[in-house]
């Protein structure tokens, strides 16, 4: 396969699995540019898409776009290309987040990349699920290949014990509080929401009704009820399970190249939970705010930053959600 014979239509299909990650609140907050004359991927973050409420330091922004990232090189290994990936290449540019080279054919002793092949089918079946869970337990040897599937990406995945679950969900309790009495950010998260046929039609961002799942009418799973205050004419209500199965994604320190190994390991977790036929939802609630978020970690733990929150289990899969158009988000030149 010849580096020079890239057609339009594989750059296009590539970004096209690339954008089926998460993101926050369904921003999207991302862009590409594919050169032609050296077969590179160019990654941006769209500061527009921001939320200087819910994530002043644009934490969360870099994981959604990392979280792209990391589907970008899963869709190239499987399309055959071997790939080399540099995170924030530029320091005079901070919103080039990482530079993606194709630079040959994929061979079955590559490696790293190599071995993303097997993920791929997981990246349109993974979908945020904010439906209930069951109480079975996830086997110990899922779990170890959730955190080992981290750990390939230099990020620690943890799952707490009894006690720490218990804390994160008191304050996951304590951020929904703040939240609802916080004007400024129940008005951003109303930005983000599509409630209504008319609002939900021809929009490509933000999370529709359809995806908000049951509201919560016992039990103590942490997902976030993007209605808020607002009634949903026919949404159901729902027991969700009392003992939720979480797990800590962390890192050492908490740097903007921090955030981008931690969403690439993130969506890594996410695709390998898929494929073992778990449901999966993002907890991020108490790390948006900074006097919560240092009391997420386990103290006992190496982990210095918690990044992201993951709430694991057996239940139905959520519904896809809107995408933007390609042409939105990747110039080719």
């Amino acid at each position: 396969m010849s580096l020079h014979s890239i057609e339009t239509t594989t750059v296009t299909a590539l970004v096209e699995d690339a954008v089926a990650a998460p993101s926050m609140h369904n921003a999207q907050p991302w862009r590409f540019r594919f050169r032609r004359d050296d077969s590179t991927f160019l990654m941006y973050s769209d500061l527009e898409r921001a939320m200087p409420q819910a994530d002043p330091t644009t934490r969360g922004l870099h994981l959604g776009c990392a979280a792209a990232l990391f589907n970008l090189r899963v869709a190239a290994a499987r399309s055959g290309w071997a790939t080399t990936t540099e995170l924030l290449p530029d320091s005079a540019e901070p919103r080039l987040l990482a530079v993606v080279r194709l630079t040959g054919a994929a061979l079955a002793e590559n490696g790293v990349e190599e071995d993303l092949t097997p993920l791929y089918p997981a990246i349109r079946r993974r979908h945020t699920s904010r439906h209930p869970f069951t109480a079975e337990a996830i086997p110990q040897a899922i779990k170890d290949s959730l955190s080992a599937a981290a750990l390939l990406e230099g990020v620690r995945l943890l799952f707490p014990d009894v006690w720490h679950v218990h804390t994160l969900l008191e304050l996951v309790h304590d951020a929904e509080g703040r939240d609802a009495m916080d004007d400024a950010a129940s008005e951003e998260l109303r930005q983000w929401t599509r409630v209504g046929t008319a609002a939900a039609e021809g929009v490509s961002d933000g999370v529709p009704e359809y995806a908000f799942g049951p509201r919560l009418r016992s039990g103590r799973a942490p997902v976030r009820d993007f209605a808020g205050r607002r009634a949903v004419p026919g949404r159901e209500s729902a027991a969700f399970e009392s003992a939720p199965q979480l797990a800590v994604l962390g890192t050492a320190t908490d740097r903007p190249r921090d955030w981008l190994l931690a969403g690439q390991a993130m969506e890594r977790v996410l695709l390998q939970a898929t494929l073992d036929g778990l449901a999966t939802s993002l907890t991020s609630q108490a790390l948006e705010w900074p006097e919560l978020r240092w009391t997420v970690r386990d103290p006992l733990s190496a982990m210095g930053f918690v990044q992201m929150v993951l709430r694991l289990g057996y239940g139905p899969s959520g519904p896809g959600t809107p995408r933007r158009p390609v042409d939105e988000v990747l110039d080719i030149v």
